[in-house]
Parts: structure tokens; C-alpha cells; sequence
């Protein structure tokens, strides 16, 4: 199937050792996938593959939060090891109801062992990398495309920090506001 997918223009991103180890993560890496997601019963192979890729390792902390697992991703040993690390929320109805990245954020900062810089890379650069996008987004640089997000904090670090809290105060996409985008 991926092989196929490929031969089609698709870019690979994979489901990857969610909650036990299955090779995701070896596999990923070694079909140059942008990513691989989930990652909380990674190997150590696994992390030693992606380390040594350019697959971004996709953690999802509110997913592992939300069933009530006890294992959530090795975030420090992927990071580390030398692995691109990212965070995404894995809205879905079953396993990860929630829209909030800065949610996300705390978690990964709570929960994971990142600390803030490595989680405000994670949803910046690294999750623009997860998404084939690090040429052009992730970064404020001359050249990439301005997504901003503004945050109503006294200190940057709290954009990780408030636990379930709105903290998003204003969103620009592509340098333009985003009314739908910004909280009321």
C-alpha cells in the first residue's frame, strides 16, 4: 500500500507503534516517510532509525491522555538519540477530542519531559517538517509564508503551561487575520 501510494505523488506519513512496538517506526525510516505518528510503544530501534532519518516522530500526548494509557511516547530519549520531534493533537472523535494545541503543549511539557523551547519547536519547524511544509513554513523568516499565532501570556513559556486554558489570542494566516480562527 505504501509502496503504491508513493508511486501515485502521495507523500508517506504512518500510523506507528501506537501502543505497543509492530517495526512502525523502523519502517517509516526506511521508506523516507515525512512521519511517523503515535509512537508510545516505539522500539529502540525504532528511535535509533528515526534519529538517523529525516521521518519526523509525530507525538500525540492528548491521545495516550485521553484512554487512559499509562505509556506515552519517550519524548526525551527520541530527542535525545537526535530525532525531529513534533506534537499534534490527533483530534478525532474516539481517541483525542480536543482542537488545543497549547493543551498539547502542556502535556508534552507535563507529561513527555520536553521542555517549553522543545515544544514551541515541535508545533513550529518540526511540525511543518511532519507535513512536508519546512521549506516554506514553521519558522517567522524572510521567505516562509506568515502563519502566526499570538498567545495572551506574560511569559512565552505559558503557551505550554495553562492546562485546558484558551490562551490563543489572535491567528494569521498566510500574514492575514484569521477571524475564524481567533477566539471570540
Amino acid at each position: 500500500i505504501l509502496d503504491a501510494a508513493r508511486a501515485h505523488g502521495l507523500a508517506l506519513k504512518l500510523h506507528a507503534d501506537e501502543l505497543e512496538g509492530s517495526g512502525g517506526a523502523e519502517l517509516a525510516a526506511e521508506l523516507g516517510a515525512l512521519s511517523a505518528d503515535h509512537l508510545a510503544g516505539i522500539s529502540e530501534a525504532g528511535i535509533r532509525a528515526l534519529a538517523a532519518s529525516e521521518t519526523v516522530a509525530v507525538l500525540l500526548p492528548a491521545t495516550v491522555t485521553f484512554l487512559g494509557a499509562r505509556r506515552q511516547a519517550p519524548a526525551r530519549r527520541l530527542i535525545e538519540a537526535g530525532a525531529a520531534v513534533a506534537l499534534a493533537t490527533d483530534f478525532n472523535p474516539g481517541s483525542s477530542p480536543t482542537v488545543s494545541l497549547p493543551l498539547v503543549m502542556a502535556l508534552a511539557v507535563s507529561q513527555l519531559g520536553l521542555r517549553h523551547a522543545e515544544a514551541v519547536t515541535a508545533v513550529t519547524v518540526n511540525g511543518a517538517a511532519a507535513l512536508g511544509l519546512a521549506g516554506e513554513r514553521g519558522q517567522i523568516a524572510p521567505g516562509f509564508v506568515a502563519d502566526l499565532v499570538a498567545c495572551a501570556v506574560a511569559d512565552w513559556r505559558e503557551a505550554a503551561y495553562w492546562l485546558g486554558a484558551n490562551v490563543v489570542s489572535a491567528v494569521w494566516t498566510a500574514g492575514s487575520p484569521c477571524p475564524a480562527c481567533t477566539p471570540p
